[in-house]
């Protein structure tokens, strides 16, 4: 199974790559859009600002191919930390007078991403270590024999609100429920590093790469 990993000036991607190659599937880091077509499934990885990630994906032609991509060819799609929140439709850390509600993502998930002060956390910011998840009400596949209570490694100061409830598969607990991983369609996204969460995260990449999209 050949799984590109977009390679668009950021992310874990060596990480991810080795991941990918531990559990027998073949990466392959795609730097040119017109690439991406050329692979089974994808994985969208993303560190740093939503606003600079999303600036990133527009300036090298990544926005319209991922979406023709997604909608097209039902390309299975995973993203990863920034990765996933740029599944939103807007980010709020980009909010200028030209885009009031935020810099726009790539809308496959609808909902925001927001920082996590204002949505009640008192905590430390950024979230960074291991966390626990619950999983929720209805199972998806992404967790298949990943109990709830399992720990995964998380870095990040802003958080997925999604306008469909539905769409929410997992959620932490940091100073107030947070989502952490999401589902639409053959869109997945988690919030946390499955690449750098041990054996767990392992089994969750393992459980993307054998759905039936995949």
């Amino acid at each position: 199974m050949k799984v590109g990993v977009i390679d668009y000036g950021v992310g874990n991607l060596g990480s991810v790559a080795r991941a990918l190659e531990a559990l027998r599937a073949t990466p392959v880091l795609v730097d040119r859009p017109v690439d991406m077509h050329l692979n089974d499934c994808l994985i969208l990885p993303g560190v740093g600002s939503f606003t600079d990630c999303a600036r990133l994906l527009d300036e090298g032609g990544w926005t319209d191919a991922i979406k023709q991509e997604v909608h097209a060819f039902a390309r299975p799609l995973l993203g990863i930390c920034v990765g996933m929140q740029l599944l939103a439709d807007f980010g709020t850390e980009g909010a200028t007078s030209h885009h009031p509600r935020g810099t726009p993502g790539l809308g496959f998930v609808p909902g925001s991403v927001d920082h996590l002060g204002t949505l009640g956390c008192t905590l430390r910011l950024p979230h960074v270590g291991w966390n626990e998840i619950t999983r929720g009400e209805t199972p998806d596949s992404l967790f298949d024999g990943i109990p709830d209570g399992t720990d995964f490694y998380f870095t990040h100061s802003y958080a997925f609100v999604a306008t469909d409830p539905s769409d929410v598969i997992a959620t932490t607990d940091y100073g107030g429920p947070v989502t952490v991983a999401v589902r639409r369609g053959h869109v997945w996204g988690t919030q946390f590093h499955p690449e750098k969460s041990s054996r767990a995260g392992f089994r969750l990449l393992a459980n993307f790469l054998a759905g039936p999209q995949c």
